[in-house]
C-alpha cells in the first residue's frame, strides 16, 4: 500500500524522500521493524485475551518433567505470527506480485486450517482437532494451487542464457573483419527448472523425469511438478508441526530459516548478484524478501512470549502456517531440494516419528511386542527423557539449525 502511495507522491508531486519506498532493501527492513512491533505490543494483548476466554492448552499425560505447569497456558498463538506477517506485507509489498499473493493465499489458508484444528480442541474439547484428512486435503488444495499457478503463470519466469551468443563485427586497424563475442543473449522463459546443490550447472529440470515417454512429454510437466508441490508442502508443514513440542523450538528453527531464506531470496532476484553467484535468476522474486522479512520479525517477536517458560503457544494456527510459508516461499525461488538441508532439524523431528512408528509396529508383529528406537518421539522429547532441559535442547537445536542454514548458503558456490 505505501509502495503505491509514495511512488504517486514521488512521480507526480517529487515528494521529499519519497522514492526510498522503491527500494527493497528499504522495505523490508520497514517490514521486519513493523512486524517486531505488531508482535511485542499486540502479542500481550492477545494473550491476555485468550486467557480471558480460557483458551488453554490441553497437555496429555507423556510423563515429562515440567509437563503439568504448562496445562491451561494459552494457545492459539499462532494469531499473532499470522497477523505480524499480513499487515507490514499489505503495508510494504507489492501487492500486485504474482509470488506476494501466493504467499499471503498460503499464509491464510493454512492459518483457517490451524485455527479449526485449534478450535475444536479448546472449544470442543475433542483432544484430536480436526480429522487429518482434512488437514491434508487443505496442504493439497494449496500445493495445487502454487503449482497450477507457477506453470501456467506468465509472470512466474526465470532467465535463461541463450545458445547462441551476441556477436558483433568489427573492423581492425590493418582492414580485417573480426568477430567478437559480447555476451551471451538472455530471454525470460517458463520452465520447471530448480537449484539442485552440489551440482556443477546448478540447475535440474523437473521434465527430465517424464523426458523417456516421448520426445514431447516436457509439455506436460505439469503431471510430475505438481505432485512434487503438493508433497513440499505437506512435508514441511507437518514436520514444523511436530517440532512444536517444547517451548520456543519451532519458533526460534523458522526464524533461522526464514532469514536463510531471504537471502537466497534476495540474491536470486537480483540480476546482479544472480550472475556474480553464476544462479539461476528469477525475476520479480525479489520482492519476497519483504515478504520473509514480515516473517522472521514475526517469529521473533513471538519468541518473546513463546520462550521458555512459554506464556502462549502457536498452536497449529502458527505450526501448519510457518511450515507451509516455509515450503510454499523455498518453491517459489526454486531452492525446494536444499529443504533437507536447511529445514534439517524438521526433517529429523518427522523421521524419528516415522522410524519409531515403523519399528515399534514390526518388532510387534514378529515378537509380540513393540520395542522403540528412542525413549519417545519426536526426537526432543526424546532428549527430555534422558534428562536435558528444555532450554539447553531448544539452544543446541537452534545451534544445529544454524550450521544447517550456514551450509545451505554455501551451496551457492560450493557444487
Amino acid at each position: 500500500m505505501f509502495y503505491y502511495i509514495f511512488k504517486y507522491l514521488d512521480t507526480t508531486f517529487d515528494f521529499p524522500g519519497a522514492g526510498v519506498f522503491q527500494y527493497i532493501s528499504f522495505r523490508a527492513g520497514a517490514a521486519v521493524i513493523t512486524s517486531l512491533i505488531i508482535s511485542l505490543l499486540f502479542g500481550k494483548r492477545i494473550i491476555n485475551y485468550l486467557r480471558k476466554k480460557q483458551v488453554g492448552e490441553s497437555i496429555r499425560d507423556l510423563g515429562l518433567e515440567g509437563q503439568s505447569e504448562k496445562q491451561g497456558t494459552p494457545t492459539m498463538g499462532g494469531l499473532i505470527i499470522i497477523g505480524a506477517i499480513l499487515v507490514p506485507v499489505l503495508f510494504f509489498a507489492k501487492l500486485d506480485n504474482v509470488y506476494i499473493l501466493l504467499m499471503l493465499f498460503t499464509t491464510i489458508w493454512l492459518g483457517i486450517f490451524g485455527f479449526l484444528d485449534d478450535y475444536i480442541k479448546v472449544f470442543k474439547k475433542d483432544k484430536k482437532g480436526l480429522a487429518g484428512k482434512f488437514k491434508i486435503i487443505g496442504q493439497m488444495i494449496l500445493g495445487l494451487v502454487v503449482g497450477l499457478t507457477m506453470y501456467f503463470n506468465d509472470s512466474i519466469v526465470i532467465r535463461e542464457k541463450l545458445e547462441q551468443p551476441l556477436e558483433i563485427e568489427t573492423t581492425s586497424e590493418e582492414g580485417e573483419t573480426e568477430v567478437k563475442i559480447l555476451k551471451f543473449a538472455e530471454e525470460s522463459v517458463k520452465s520447471t527448472k530448480t537449484t539442485i546443490p552440489f551440482v556443477k550447472n546448478n540447475e535440474f529440470d523437473y521434465s527430465i523425469l517424464i523426458s523417456w515417454i516421448s520426445k514431447n512429454a516436457y509439455k506436460y510437466a505439469w503431471i510430475i511438478f505438481i505432485p512434487i508441490v503438493i508433497f513440499i508442502i505437506t512435508a514441511v508443514s507437518n514436520g514444523a508441526n511436530l517440532t512444536d513440542g517444547i517451548d520456543g523450538l519451532a519458533t526460534g528453527v523458522s526464524a533461522i530459516i526464514g532469514a536463510t531464506l531471504g537471502i537466497l531470496a534476495w540474491v536470486s532476484g537480483n540480476i546482479v548478484f544472480a550472475d556474480y553467484l553464476n544462479i539461476m535468476y528469477i525475476p520479480s522474486s525479489g520482492e519476497l524478501t519483504i515478504f520473509v522479512s514480515a516473517f522472521v520479525g514475526a517469529c521473533i517477536g513471538f519468541l518473546w512470549y513463546n520462550s521458555y517458560p512459554a506464556q502462549v503457544f502457536m498452536g497449529d494456527t502458527g505450526s501448519l502456517t510457518i511450515g507451509g510459508i516455509i515450503a510454499v516461499y523455498a518453491i517459489l525461488i526454486r531452492k525446494e531440494l536444499l529443504i533437507p538441508i536447511l529445514c534439517g532439524i524438521f526433517l529429523a523431528e518427522s523421521l524419528s516419528v516415522i522410524l519409531q512408528v515403523s519399528y515399534f509396529k514390526h518388532t510387534k508383529r514378529k515378537y509380540g511386542a513393540g520395542k522403540r528406537i528412542f525413549k519417545m518421539s519426536p526426537l526432543h522429547h526424546h532428549y527430555q527423557l534422558e534428562g536435558y532441559a528444555e532450554p539447553k535442547i531448544v539452544q543446541r537445536f537452534f545451534i544445529v539449525g544454524i550450521m544447517l542454514a550456514v551450509f545451505a548458503i554455501i551451496t551457492l558456490k560450493l557444487r
